[in-house]
Protein backbone atom coordinates (compact mmCIF):
# COMPACT_ATOMS: atom_id res chain seq x y z
CA UNK A 1 0.00 0.00 0.00
CA UNK A 2 2.69 2.60 1.12
CA UNK A 3 4.83 1.13 -2.31
CA UNK A 4 1.26 2.34 -4.33
CA UNK A 5 1.43 5.53 -2.45
CA UNK A 6 4.97 6.50 -3.27
CA UNK A 7 4.16 5.98 -6.93
CA UNK A 8 1.07 7.95 -7.09
CA UNK A 9 2.75 10.63 -5.30
CA UNK A 10 5.72 10.42 -7.55
CA UNK A 11 3.39 10.60 -10.71
CA UNK A 12 1.69 13.67 -8.86
CA UNK A 13 5.05 15.36 -8.73
CA UNK A 14 6.01 14.41 -12.72
CA UNK A 15 2.76 16.09 -13.76
CA UNK A 16 3.38 19.00 -11.24
CA UNK A 17 6.89 20.00 -12.69
CA UNK A 18 5.10 18.69 -16.79
CA UNK A 19 2.54 21.48 -16.10
CA UNK A 20 4.55 24.25 -14.42
CA UNK A 21 7.13 24.42 -17.10
CA UNK A 22 5.24 26.31 -20.16
CA UNK A 23 4.18 28.95 -17.15
CA UNK A 24 8.54 29.04 -16.07
CA UNK A 25 8.89 29.43 -19.93
CA UNK A 26 6.14 32.29 -20.47
CA UNK A 27 7.25 34.42 -17.85
CA UNK A 28 10.20 36.03 -19.50
CA UNK A 29 7.91 37.46 -22.36
CA UNK A 30 6.11 39.59 -19.78
CA UNK A 31 9.16 42.18 -20.51
CA UNK A 32 8.00 42.43 -24.01
CA UNK A 33 6.45 46.09 -23.80
CA UNK A 34 9.47 47.57 -22.28
CA UNK A 35 11.49 46.50 -25.41
CA UNK A 36 8.67 48.12 -27.58
CA UNK A 37 8.93 51.18 -25.23
CA UNK A 38 12.52 51.10 -26.21
CA UNK A 39 12.17 50.35 -30.15
CA UNK A 40 9.74 53.71 -30.49
CA UNK A 41 12.51 55.80 -29.69
CA UNK A 42 14.86 54.28 -32.20
CA UNK A 43 12.39 55.42 -34.94
CA UNK A 44 11.61 59.11 -33.80
CA UNK A 45 14.81 59.93 -35.51
CA UNK A 46 13.90 59.26 -39.10
CA UNK A 47 11.56 62.12 -38.80
CA UNK A 48 14.37 64.54 -38.58
CA UNK A 49 16.62 62.35 -41.16
CA UNK A 50 14.08 62.76 -43.77
CA UNK A 51 14.40 66.59 -43.43
CA UNK A 52 18.36 66.64 -44.50
CA UNK A 53 17.56 64.21 -47.45
CA UNK A 54 14.90 67.15 -48.73
CA UNK A 55 17.67 69.91 -48.03
CA UNK A 56 19.66 68.17 -49.78
CA UNK A 57 18.35 69.33 -53.38
CA UNK A 58 18.83 72.94 -51.79
CA UNK A 59 22.29 73.47 -53.12
CA UNK A 60 21.51 72.51 -56.53
CA UNK A 61 18.73 74.79 -56.83
CA UNK A 62 21.24 77.36 -55.16
CA UNK A 63 23.81 76.74 -57.73
CA UNK A 64 21.06 77.19 -60.40
CA UNK A 65 20.29 80.31 -59.12
CA UNK A 66 23.56 81.04 -58.36
CA UNK A 67 24.37 80.91 -62.44
CA UNK A 68 21.33 82.75 -63.37
CA UNK A 69 19.69 79.57 -65.03
CA UNK A 70 22.67 79.17 -67.48
CA UNK A 71 23.02 75.66 -66.42
CA UNK A 72 26.00 73.03 -65.38
CA UNK A 73 28.41 74.38 -68.66
CA UNK A 74 28.49 77.79 -66.09
CA UNK A 75 28.85 81.58 -67.92
CA UNK A 76 29.83 81.51 -71.26
CA UNK A 77 28.69 84.35 -73.89
CA UNK A 78 26.81 82.43 -75.90
CA UNK A 79 24.84 82.04 -72.69
CA UNK A 80 25.18 85.71 -71.44
CA UNK A 81 23.41 86.22 -75.11
CA UNK A 82 20.74 84.54 -74.48
CA UNK A 83 20.22 85.42 -70.83
CA UNK A 84 19.94 88.88 -71.65
CA UNK A 85 16.97 91.29 -72.08
CA UNK A 86 15.57 91.99 -75.56
CA UNK A 87 17.02 95.42 -75.95
CA UNK A 88 20.10 94.33 -74.77
CA UNK A 89 20.25 91.64 -77.34
CA UNK A 90 19.18 94.06 -80.37
CA UNK A 91 22.11 96.26 -79.50
CA UNK A 92 24.13 93.16 -79.17
CA UNK A 93 23.09 92.29 -82.40
CA UNK A 94 23.46 95.11 -84.27
CA UNK A 95 26.51 95.95 -83.09
CA UNK A 96 27.54 92.24 -84.33
CA UNK A 97 26.17 92.92 -87.99
CA UNK A 98 28.18 96.50 -88.01
CA UNK A 99 31.78 93.93 -87.40
CA UNK A 100 30.68 91.95 -89.93
CA UNK A 101 29.78 94.63 -92.29
CA UNK A 102 33.30 96.52 -91.46
CA UNK A 103 35.05 93.24 -92.09
CA UNK A 104 33.76 92.87 -95.65
CA UNK A 105 34.45 96.57 -96.45
CA UNK A 106 37.88 95.51 -95.06
CA UNK A 107 38.00 93.01 -98.46
CA UNK A 108 36.06 94.70 -100.84
CA UNK A 109 38.28 97.90 -100.17
CA UNK A 110 42.10 96.15 -100.39
CA UNK A 111 40.93 94.37 -103.55
CA UNK A 112 39.71 97.73 -104.88
CA UNK A 113 43.04 99.09 -103.87
CA UNK A 114 44.75 96.53 -105.67
CA UNK A 115 43.64 96.50 -108.60
CA UNK A 116 43.41 99.96 -108.94
CA UNK A 117 46.80 100.67 -108.24
CA UNK A 118 47.80 97.23 -111.06
CA UNK A 119 45.73 99.41 -113.41
CA UNK A 120 47.25 102.69 -112.75
CA UNK A 121 50.95 100.90 -113.47
CA UNK A 122 49.94 99.69 -116.64
CA UNK A 123 48.39 102.98 -117.79
CA UNK A 124 51.05 104.93 -117.16
CA UNK A 125 53.35 102.57 -118.67
CA UNK A 126 50.77 103.20 -122.18
CA UNK A 127 50.75 106.73 -121.92
CA UNK A 128 54.00 107.58 -121.61
CA UNK A 129 54.89 105.81 -124.71
CA UNK A 130 51.80 107.86 -126.86
CA UNK A 131 53.92 110.50 -129.03
CA UNK A 132 50.88 112.64 -130.21
CA UNK A 133 47.89 114.06 -128.27
CA UNK A 134 45.39 111.75 -130.47
CA UNK A 135 47.44 108.45 -129.34
CA UNK A 136 46.79 110.24 -125.27
CA UNK A 137 43.16 109.74 -126.54
CA UNK A 138 43.48 106.37 -127.83
CA UNK A 139 45.11 105.38 -124.84
CA UNK A 140 43.39 106.91 -122.00
CA UNK A 141 39.34 105.92 -123.67
CA UNK A 142 40.83 102.05 -124.60
CA UNK A 143 38.60 99.13 -122.68
CA UNK A 144 41.65 98.49 -120.98
CA UNK A 145 41.62 101.33 -118.37
CA UNK A 146 37.69 101.98 -118.72
CA UNK A 147 36.71 103.35 -114.88
CA UNK A 148 40.82 104.06 -114.15
CA UNK A 149 40.88 108.00 -112.55
CA UNK A 150 44.20 108.64 -114.37
CA UNK A 151 43.08 107.62 -117.55
CA UNK A 152 39.57 109.61 -116.88
CA UNK A 153 41.90 112.51 -116.06
CA UNK A 154 43.54 112.27 -119.46
CA UNK A 155 40.78 111.41 -121.45
CA UNK A 156 38.76 114.88 -120.02
CA UNK A 157 42.06 117.14 -120.96
CA UNK A 158 42.19 114.94 -124.84
CA UNK A 159 38.66 115.62 -125.13
CA UNK A 160 38.74 119.43 -124.05
CA UNK A 161 41.67 120.04 -126.38
CA UNK A 162 39.92 117.87 -129.42
CA UNK A 163 36.53 119.96 -128.70
CA UNK A 164 38.47 123.08 -129.02
CA UNK A 165 39.63 122.00 -132.57
CA UNK A 166 36.24 121.01 -133.85
CA UNK A 167 35.19 124.59 -132.63
CA UNK A 168 38.03 126.41 -134.97
CA UNK A 169 40.06 127.44 -132.26
CA UNK A 170 43.60 127.49 -133.15
CA UNK A 171 44.90 125.44 -130.00
CA UNK A 172 48.69 125.55 -131.09
CA UNK A 173 48.30 129.24 -131.47
CA UNK A 174 46.96 131.86 -130.33
CA UNK A 175 43.89 129.90 -128.44
CA UNK A 176 46.88 127.89 -127.25
CA UNK A 177 46.60 129.19 -123.25
CA UNK A 178 43.23 129.23 -123.68
CA UNK A 179 42.70 125.60 -124.45
CA UNK A 180 44.89 124.63 -122.41
CA UNK A 181 43.70 125.99 -119.08
CA UNK A 182 40.42 124.18 -120.07
CA UNK A 183 41.64 121.16 -120.17
CA UNK A 184 43.37 121.62 -116.72
CA UNK A 185 39.94 122.47 -115.33
CA UNK A 186 38.65 118.88 -116.86
CA UNK A 187 41.53 117.14 -115.16
CA UNK A 188 40.51 119.45 -111.82
CA UNK A 189 36.76 118.43 -111.95
CA UNK A 190 37.68 114.25 -112.74
CA UNK A 191 39.91 114.77 -109.53
CA UNK A 192 37.71 116.37 -107.67
CA UNK A 193 35.13 113.30 -108.14
CA UNK A 194 37.98 110.51 -107.09
CA UNK A 195 38.35 111.49 -103.57
CA UNK A 196 34.13 110.38 -103.25
CA UNK A 197 34.70 108.00 -105.34
CA UNK A 198 37.81 105.89 -103.20
CA UNK A 199 36.28 107.18 -99.77
CA UNK A 200 33.26 104.76 -100.13
CA UNK A 201 32.43 103.30 -97.10
CA UNK A 202 34.53 105.41 -94.76
CA UNK A 203 31.71 107.31 -93.58
CA UNK A 204 30.32 104.03 -92.03
CA UNK A 205 33.55 102.64 -90.54
CA UNK A 206 34.04 106.22 -89.05
CA UNK A 207 30.42 105.97 -87.79
CA UNK A 208 31.35 102.38 -85.94
CA UNK A 209 33.99 103.60 -84.72
CA UNK A 210 32.62 106.28 -82.93
CA UNK A 211 29.33 105.68 -82.07
CA UNK A 212 30.05 101.40 -81.37
CA UNK A 213 31.50 102.04 -77.35
CA UNK A 214 28.57 104.65 -76.64
CA UNK A 215 26.22 102.15 -77.84
CA UNK A 216 27.52 98.60 -76.18
CA UNK A 217 27.38 101.30 -73.53
CA UNK A 218 23.76 101.87 -73.56
CA UNK A 219 23.32 98.60 -73.48
CA UNK A 220 25.28 97.56 -70.56
CA UNK A 221 23.89 100.59 -68.45
CA UNK A 222 20.29 98.73 -69.75
CA UNK A 223 21.06 95.45 -68.84
CA UNK A 224 22.74 96.65 -65.39
CA UNK A 225 19.42 98.90 -64.13
CA UNK A 226 17.60 95.77 -64.88
CA UNK A 227 20.00 93.55 -62.51
CA UNK A 228 19.25 96.22 -59.80
CA UNK A 229 15.98 95.72 -60.09
CA UNK A 230 15.92 91.85 -60.01
CA UNK A 231 18.08 92.45 -57.10
CA UNK A 232 15.33 94.56 -55.25
CA UNK A 233 12.74 91.97 -56.06
CA UNK A 234 15.16 89.19 -54.77
CA UNK A 235 15.90 91.06 -51.78
CA UNK A 236 19.37 89.46 -52.15
CA UNK A 237 22.93 90.98 -52.58
CA UNK A 238 24.32 87.70 -52.78
CA UNK A 239 27.20 87.94 -56.06
CA UNK A 240 26.59 84.77 -57.20
CA UNK A 241 23.24 85.75 -58.00
CA UNK A 242 23.83 89.04 -59.18
CA UNK A 243 27.05 88.53 -61.65
CA UNK A 244 25.51 86.68 -64.45
CA UNK A 245 23.20 89.25 -64.69
CA UNK A 246 25.83 91.54 -64.79
CA UNK A 247 27.74 89.49 -66.68
CA UNK A 248 25.36 89.86 -69.64
CA UNK A 249 25.26 93.68 -69.48
CA UNK A 250 28.96 94.24 -69.92
CA UNK A 251 28.99 91.85 -72.64
CA UNK A 252 27.26 94.23 -74.77
CA UNK A 253 29.97 96.69 -74.15
CA UNK A 254 32.52 93.92 -75.35
CA UNK A 255 30.76 94.08 -78.35
CA UNK A 256 31.02 97.91 -79.18
CA UNK A 257 34.49 97.38 -78.31
CA UNK A 258 35.12 94.76 -80.88
CA UNK A 259 33.44 95.88 -83.56
CA UNK A 260 34.67 99.84 -83.06
CA UNK A 261 38.25 99.15 -82.80
CA UNK A 262 38.59 97.38 -86.38
CA UNK A 263 36.55 99.94 -87.39
CA UNK A 264 38.68 102.96 -86.26
CA UNK A 265 41.67 100.94 -87.70
CA UNK A 266 40.65 100.20 -91.09
CA UNK A 267 39.31 104.10 -91.59
CA UNK A 268 42.99 105.26 -90.54
CA UNK A 269 44.46 102.80 -93.07
CA UNK A 270 42.18 103.61 -96.08
CA UNK A 271 42.50 107.07 -95.50
CA UNK A 272 46.26 106.62 -95.90
CA UNK A 273 45.75 105.05 -98.79
CA UNK A 274 43.62 107.52 -100.34
CA UNK A 275 45.77 110.17 -99.27
CA UNK A 276 48.45 107.88 -101.15
CA UNK A 277 46.47 107.84 -104.26
CA UNK A 278 45.37 111.27 -104.34
CA UNK A 279 48.83 111.97 -104.65
CA UNK A 280 50.20 109.92 -106.97
CA UNK A 281 46.86 111.84 -109.17
CA UNK A 282 48.33 115.08 -108.66
CA UNK A 283 51.25 113.95 -109.81
CA UNK A 284 50.01 112.44 -112.70
CA UNK A 285 47.58 115.76 -113.19
CA UNK A 286 50.91 117.96 -113.66
CA UNK A 287 52.30 115.24 -115.67
CA UNK A 288 49.57 115.72 -118.38
CA UNK A 289 49.64 119.46 -118.66
CA UNK A 290 53.19 119.00 -119.32
CA UNK A 291 52.75 116.74 -122.15
CA UNK A 292 49.72 118.23 -124.08
CA UNK A 293 51.68 121.71 -123.81
CA UNK A 294 54.45 119.80 -125.12
CA UNK A 295 52.40 118.71 -128.14
CA UNK A 296 50.75 121.98 -128.58
CA UNK A 297 54.10 123.88 -129.06
CA UNK A 298 55.15 121.07 -131.23
CA UNK A 299 52.16 121.98 -133.37
CA UNK A 300 50.79 117.96 -132.61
Amino acid sequence: MLKKTNIILAMAGAAVLMAGTPVLAQAPAAPAPAAATTAAPAATPAAPAAAPAASSEDPATVGEAATGGHGAGGITPISMFMGATLVVKVVMIGLLLASIFSWTLLLIKMFEFGALNRSTDRFLEAFRGARTIADMRRVATSDEFDGNPLADMAAAATEEIELSRQAGLSVTGDHRDSALLRAQNAVAAVQAGLAKRLSGGQQFLASVGSTGPFVGLFGTVYGIMNSFIGIAESNTTNLAVVAPGIAEALLATGIGLFAAIPAVIFYNYFNTRISAYGTRSDGFSAELTNAISRQLDKGA
